[in-house]
């Protein structure tokens, strides 16, 4: 069993920063992809940061020069640096990670997992 921990929200005034983590625990083969994405109430959840296991990334134009994803390989760990922050990036905050699980004919097989979500809230 996968499970994607999360931690790091939190509530902070407008210009602050966050830092958000999730970790990937269990019986991991290997993992492709992991990021961030988010869902303010009313809206539809949408990405913030995802970035490869080779340490390519890719951010959403709203957030682009304010946060920053990392990963940590050897700990199944990604990051999420939230700086600047606006009231308008009040959101849940949901880990994403795409594994690699080996299958019963030989092959690998990628599922999508996803963290329980962590509350961010920025006050202006």
């Amino acid at each position: 069993q996968v499970q994607l921990v999360e931690s790091g929200g939190g509530l902070v005034q407008t210009g602050g920063s966050l830092r958000l983590s999730c970790a990937a625990v269990g019986r991991i083969f290997s993992i492709n992809d992991m990021g961030w994405y988010r869902q303010a109430p009313g809206n539809q959840r949408e990405m913030v940061a995802v970035i490869t296991n080779g340490g390519v990334t890719n951010y959403a134009d709203s957030v682009k020069g304010r946060f920053t994803i990392s990963r940590d390989n050897a700990n199944n760990t990604v990051y999420l640096q939230m700086n600047s922050l606006k009231p308008e990036d009040t959101a849940d905050y949901y880990c994403n990670g795409k594994l690699l699980e080996p299958t019963s004919w030989g092959g690998v097989y990628e599922y999508d997992y996803w963290g329980q979500g962590t509350q961010v809230t920025v006050t202006s």
